[in-house]
């Protein structure tokens, strides 16, 4: 056992519990204590412990031999008697607070909390409470006279962390949450959780609610911390938590015949970085370059694909080329896009309330586009805010979009029927389309740029609209081909024409010099987002001379 280990046992003597049973009662070896995860561990035996933020710890184990690799959080337990003090107290502490200001920000409700507790239990009076033969416990017998819990140190520690779960926190799936590795959340019923785990795609975990009113209970909060309360009238509702993460609930089991349902998507605070994505083989450091020249000069982008294909994803990492002056508005139903640039107005749909106060992403794209600003990013067009999106684009303001469709002719039926509606000669105001997918590939799940096709426009002699693939993605090889090479109508047409090259050809050293450079970030490990941010705002800001490096 090395010392991290041994020093998160002493830290957490649950972890030590846990470990012993778990090789006593399976006869395998001491788990591997990793701080971190890559891509390159091999899921053919894996029997990993994952510190995920003291109390909670993961444990990932499983293979070839042992079957399906299990997820199992590892956090403290409450025996039956400490069940008993910690329902007591959380009744204290609801009481009490009904006389406390309301909280302003989680820190201050946190902050609330421990003090409520801390009036509310005596630390070192208690030890285990029995019951008597005449099922009144110690412990009923002595609050009406104390006013406080009895509580043993290990048994405060261990409450003020459920209290904090259950109340700030996520619940029973604390563990997954804290998780950095998790990408989604789905739960049919009472016991059926699973994740899509960055490393180890679909693994179900041991993780419960425990009954039918415990799931529901936990769907209610949820839904009210959301500003969409479900109930038997209102059985679905979607939105984002706090956090960020996105939620979608399906509530009673008239509805759900297998459960109560959610499906919860979780967002990373810092975006993934374009060099991040080159690391993953999503796209290659040239694709990324096309990419930055399009953004850099006011091209409008579709980034198309099926669920889950990594549109969202793709298209956060890609805002660090856009202007860091640019003036960004952004309309959404969930807020999911973090464009860097400080000048960014973020506009959300308002779907409660009288219809005469209800705000849809239509009103939301007209009021962006008075605004005059630089870019407008749709983040998922669905219905008539497509036209009013082509409409921005024919006014000279580039649109970042989000779209359902897995090939370009698929966006373009799409885009031209009904409830879009857009008129077919109106397409080649759309620049670019970047068509993501999730792929499976020698038993693995990828997320690949399949293509980046440009518009030409629509031509009545081929009766259709005119695209060019100018990168694909090779699946036998896994990798991306530039097939626009001096063969461009964007490069060439559109944007060195605006620079006014005269050898509309010397547009490719362009591209080709900031492939050097994400090529330079890549081999030079520099891949958070915002470190690759501040390279390309001070290449913005003076070219080649603002670089860390020499290219």
């Amino acid at each position: 056992m090395n010392s991290e280990f041994q020093k998160a046992i002493q830290r957490n003597p649950h972890l030590g519990t846990y470990v012993k049973k778990f090789m006593q009662e399976t006869g395998d070896e001491e788990p591997t204590f990793m701080v971190s995860l890559s891509k390159d561990i091999d899921p053919s035996k894996v029997n990993i412990i994952l510190p995920v933020g003291d109390p909670v710890f993961v444990h990932l184990h499983g293979g070839d031999e042992l079957g399906e690799i299990k997820y199992y959080g590892v956090e403290p337990q409450l025996n039956s008697t400490e069940k008993a003090k910690y329902h007591t107290i959380l009744d204290i502490i609801l009481e009490k607070s009904s006389s406390e200001p309301v909280p302003e920000t989680e820190a201050d409700l946190k902050e609330l909390i421990t003090k409520l507790l801390n009036s509310s239990v005596d630390v070192g009076a208690g030890g285990n409470v029995e019951e008597d033969s005449g099922k009144t416990s110690i412990l009923q017998k002595l609050m009406p006279v104390q006013k406080k819990v009895p509580l043993t140190q290990e048994e405060y520690n261990k409450i003020l962390y459920h209290v904090e779960r259950n109340i700030i926190g996520s619940g029973p799936i604390e563990p997954i949450i804290r998780d950095p590795y998790l990408e989604d959340i789905s739960s049919i019923g009472v016991d059926n959780i699973f994740i899509v785990h960055k490393i180890f795609d679909t693994i179900k975990t041991d993780l419960t609610f425990g009954d039918e009113q415990g799931l529901d209970d936990w769907l209610r909060s949820m839904s009210e911390r959301i500003g969409r309360p479900v109930s038997d009238a209102r059985p679905i509702a979607d939105g984002a938590l706090p956090d960020g993460s996105r939620i979608n609930i399906i509530y009673p089991i008239d509805v759900s015949k297998r459960g109560s349902s959610f499906t919860m998507r979780k967002f990373s605070e810092v975006p993934v970085s374009i060099i991040q994505l080159i690391n993953w083989g999503a796209l290659d450091a040239e694709m990324a370059a096309y990419m930055w020249m399009c953004l850099e000069n006011g091209m409008s982008i579709f980034f198309s694909g099926e669920t889950a294909s990594g549109k969202t994803t793709m298209l956060n990492a890609c805002l660090a080329f856009v202007n860091p002056k640019a003036k960004v508005f952004s309309a959404e139903d969930t807020a999911e896009v973090q464009p860097p640039q400080p000048v960014w107005q973020q506009l959300i749909t308002r779907e409660e309330g009288p219809p005469e106060s209800r705000v849809d992403t239509f009103a939301l794209l007209k009021a962006a586009l008075r605004s005059r600003p630089n870019y407008i990013i749709v983040g998922e067009i669905r219905g008539a805010e497509g036209n009013v999106a082509f409409q921005g684009m024919q006014t000279g303001h580039p649109v970042l979009a989000t779209f359902h469709a897995s090939a370009v002719s698929k966006m373009i039926q799409r885009l031209t029927a009904d409830p879009i509606n857009v008129p077919v000669t109106f397409i080649d105001n759309l620049n670019i389309a970047m068509i993501l997918s999730a792929v499976y590939r020698k038993g693995k799940f990828l997320r690949r740029a399949l293509a980046i096709e440009e518009i030409e426009g629509y031509y009545e002699e081929i009766g259709g609209v005119a695209t060019r693939a100018v990168f694909i993605w090779e699946p036998d090889s896994d990798t991306h081909k530039f097939r626009g090479l001096n063969n461009s109508y964007i490069l060439e047409d559109k944007i060195a024409s605006k620079l006014g090259y005269e050898d509309k050809r010397m547009i490719y050293q362009d591209l080709f010099l900031r492939a050097k450079i994400l090529e330079e970030m890549r081999s030079r490990g520099i891949e958070d987002y915002y470190d690759v941010l501040e390279i390309v705002v001070n290449f913005y800001k003076h070219g080649v001379d603002g670089l860390p490096f020499t290219i």
